[in-house]
This record gives structure tokens, sequence and C-alpha cells, in this order.
């Protein structure tokens, strides 16, 4: 009842004009952020924190919350829309949202993944409503033994990105966790595979290779391409034939309520985040659809998965932020600056210290998701206008923004080189049915893997008994090798009778 009490407190806040006003400037700043190619919630925020000058502190920091989640969707609009991821999260969004895009069915597709954000972002505010403290402290469990068996776990399900081929796949793999050994060692602080380019000893930037492998290189595909890919949009503009039907919904909802779960889970983990929410939450969907063959070539649920988990784990990156004072992503370090700059220190007395700030602000994600999904369902029509612009005029405005996104990670042209140079290479892979999934997990995962192991083997003097004598590590572990081992077993069962026959 106490929490009851506090939270309609809160919604007395998170009502009043001036914060409902600064709600809804953040999430339309952080939705066209957001579907900005290079630009995440990260740099959206970190962009946008001097409009919050001279406001009031909880005015202040519901405007900056209310970026996040919205960047947190709008880098779903030019995945779905152009093969653009505008985040990092958003790259498991392109594997079905633009296979659905080229069938002409964008709005649904655009109107899945609003409602999947709202329903993983709402679930996730009731659940941080009632047990963030308690979270907050389950997340001391982790250390960097637990990490690494998370990451492995993360690592396993490239077998569910791997397309056709598990050996392209596991190729793929490869070369994006070798990419993942460039920059500066943390251990020792010396350069590898840096080639001399001091650009390179920050290692090989995560969104330069994503907007390459799947921006750059679907534009080559368009401009080789005899007859354009791109599907005009050929259905009247009203809402009964833009959103998600009946049947839409029924394949969807398991993968969200699913994908909420593993993103509000992984949201708290310092580190982890929405990028490794979205892929897990995308491979358990795959694996556990009764039709995964469609997955990759436009399933509903493709989309569903991912933008029900990173909604989920935005939300969840406010648990450890809150309750321990420990930013569990970058856009959370940035959020933690600001509370800082006005006088909030996170941390567990702040739930006694200021109850009106915390409750608030809880009860604006409330507020700020209704905002987020009215406004996208209003604007889907006017999103999926985008397709009827010409295919030469598109392409050549899509290319201005992700060279302008990747020159603006670090303000260097080496940066937006890379760039290009990433898209011929995902032209190559794509031509040769190399999928680019796996490539972009493994450079996600691959640093803060080796990190972790290495960190692990320091604390047991380099015995490697460390992994499973920790019973979490131990139990993830296993959940991983069950990953692997599964779906090798039924293709073997499933082999038997074909060869009695």
């Amino acid at each position: 009842m106490e929490t009851l009490r506090m939270l309609l407190s809160g919604f007395s806040v998170a009502l009043q004009p001036a914060n409902l006003l600064a709600c809804l400037i953040g999430v339309v700043a952080g939705t066209l952020v957001g579907a900005l190619p290079g630009l995440g919630p990260s740099t959206g925020v970190a962009v946008l924190l001097p409009l919050t000058f001279g406001m009031n502190p909880v005015t202040a920091i519901v405007m900056l919350a209310g970026i996040y989640y919205g960047a947190m969707y709008g880098g779903a609009i030019a995945s779905i829309l152009i093969n653009t991821p505008g985040d990092a999260a958003a790259v498991m969004t392109c594997l079905d949202g633009y296979p659905l895009a080229q069938k002409g069915q964008a709005g649904a597709a655009l109107g899945m993944a609003s409602f999947s954000s709202f329903i993983g972002g709402t679930i996730s505010v009731v659940i941080f409503t009632f047990l963030a403290p308690a979270l907050a402290q389950a997340t001391l469990w982790f250390g960097p033994p637990e990490y690494f068996a998370l990451m492995v776990m993360g690592l396993s399900t490239v077998s569910g990105l791997t397309g056709k081929s598990p050996f392209k796949g596991i190729a793929s793999m490869l070369i994006g966790l070798a990419l993942s050994c460039v920059g500066t060692d943390l251990v020792t602080g010396l350069p590898r595979f840096c080639f001399g380019r001091p650009e390179l000893y920050s290692g090989v930037e995560f969104i330069t290779v994503a907007l390459g492998l799947f921006g750059i290189a679907e534009l080559i595909s368009l401009a080789a391409s005899e007859t354009p890919q791109l599907r005009r949009t050929e259905v009247r503009l009203n809402f009964r034939n833009l959103l998600p039907n009946r049947e839409d919904w029924a394949a969807s909802w398991p993968h969200i309520l699913r994908g909420t779960g593993i993103g509000f889970f992984i949201g708290m983990l310092p580190g982890a985040g929405g990028t490794i929410a979205s892929f897990i939450s995308y491979s358990a969907a795959k694996r556990l659809s009764r039709h995964p063959e469609k997955f990759g070539e436009g399933a509903i649920e493709g989309v569903a998965a991912p933008e029900s988990a990173n909604n989920a784990a935005s939300v969840g990156a406010f648990v450890p932020l809150l309750a321990l004072g420990v930013p569990g992503s970058a856009t959370t370090a940035v959020l933690m600056g600001a509370l800082m700059m006005y006088n909030l220190r996170p941390g567990p007395l702040i739930f006694e210290r200021n109850p009106q700030f915390v409750w608030g602000l809880v009860s604006s994600m409330y507020v700020g998701n209704v905002m987020l999904m009215l406004l996208v369902l209003l604007f889907i029509p006017l999103f999926v206008r985008v397709l009827d612009i010409p295919t030469h005029t598109l392409v050549g405005w899509v290319i201005a923004f992700i060279l302008a996104g990747s020159f603006g990670l670090n303000n260097s042209l080496f940066d937006a080189g890379m760039t290009v140079a990433f898209g011929f290479l995902g032209y190559l892979m794509k031509r040769l049915e190399y999928p680019a999934a796996p490539l972009v997990l493994a450079l996600v995962l691959g640093n803060m893997m080796e990190n972790s192991l290495r960190q692990s083997l320091l604390l047991s003097h380099g015995s490697l008994a460390i992994f499973f004598t920790r019973p979490l590590s131990l139990v993830i572990l296993l959940i991983a090798a069950a990953a692997v081992l599964v779906p090798v077993v039924r293709s073997l069962t499933r082999a038997k009778p074909a060869l009695q026959q």
C-alpha cells in the first residue's frame, strides 16, 4: 500500500503541466534522434542535455528520460523503412522489419514496433515500481564469471541467426570476434591490430560497422539492382490497413512477453543494455517459434521480440542507476551526470531523501510510454510515405545521413571511410549469402567477453574452475550449452526416420 501511495503522489508530480510538456518534448526529440543513423539514445541525451539547464530538477530528468525511451523506439523507424539501424539496439529489427516494408507491410511493422515497445516499457515500469530495490540487490550477484557466462550465452544464439548455412554464420561470427580484438588492451595498455592508426586505439566503432553492413550494403544492392526493391505504398493509408491484424497479434504476443522479461533482466546488468537484450530476445523468438523459417523473410514476431526487449531494457537500466548509483548503460551514465549536476545523488538513500523526484520520474515513465505510442500511431502514415519517395532520391538522402552520422561519432573522416568499407563488405556478404547479424553480435560481445574472462582468471589465479564452482555462472553456461545442443539433437532425430525410409 505504501508503494501505491507513493506512486499516486508521483502522478501528481508527473501530471503537472510543465512536466507533461517536458515529457512530450523529450519523447518527440528522442524519436527523431533515434531515427537518424548514427545517433543513439546516449548521443541524443548528451546533445540535448543543455536544453534542461535552468529547469526544475524533476522536469529536467523527466525530459531526459523521455529522450531515452523515445530514442529506443526511434531506431526502429529507419530499421524498418530503409534497413538502416538508428542505433545498436535496432539492428535486429532490420532483419524482419525491412522485409515487411518490401512486402508493403511497413505500417503493420511500425505499428507492431510501437505496441510491443509500449507493452514492454509499461510492464517493465510496473515491475520497477514494486521491485526496484530488491532487484538492485540481485544485480550484485553478477561478477566477472557471471558476465562471461552471459556473453557466452549471447554468442550461443548465433545458430539462430545463421540463415541457411551454419558454417557461414560461424564464419561471420569469427570475423566479428576478430574485429572486437582491435584496439587498446585494457589489461596491458598496448595497442592490438591497430596498424599504426590512432583512430583504432579505441577499437572498431560498432555503429560504423552496423551502418555499413546494413545501410550502405542495402543501398549498394538497390543501386546494382535492375528493378528497385523498395515496395511503394499500394494501399490507402488508414489505420485499418496500417496496424497489425489479429493474426499478427496471435503470433507476436508470447514473444512480446518473453522479450519484456529478457529485456528488463538484461537491462539491469551494468554494461549489457538493449543491444544484447534485443539479440537474445530475437534468437529466443526464432527458436521457440512454430515457423522459424519465416524469420528473416518478414515475420511480424521478428519485429515484436527485439522491440519489446530493448524498451524493457531501457527501463531496467534505471534499477541499478537509482537504487545503487551504478549506471547500467552509456545513456544512464549520461543521466547519472545530469543527476549529479542537479545535486541528486543516486543510490539506496535516494528513495528516502528525494521521494518526490523518484516517484515523479517513475510516474512520468507511464505517461511517456502512452505519449510515445499515441504519437507514433498518429504519424505512421507519414512514416510510410517515405517509401513513396523515388528510389534514387531516397538513396542519395540516406547515404548523406549515414555518412553524416558516422562522421559525427568522432568528427573523423576515418569513421566515414570505415562505414563505406564495411558497406562494400556487407554487399559482398549479401551476394555470397553470409549473414551480417552474427558478425555484429560477436563485435558487440567479443570485447566484453574477453575482459570478463581475463578478470575472472585474475580472480581465480588462472583456474577455469571459477566458472563452474559459482552456481549462477554454471547455470548460465548450461543454458548456453543447451541452446547449442538441443537444435543439433532435434536435427539428428529428424534425420534418422528419413534415413530409415
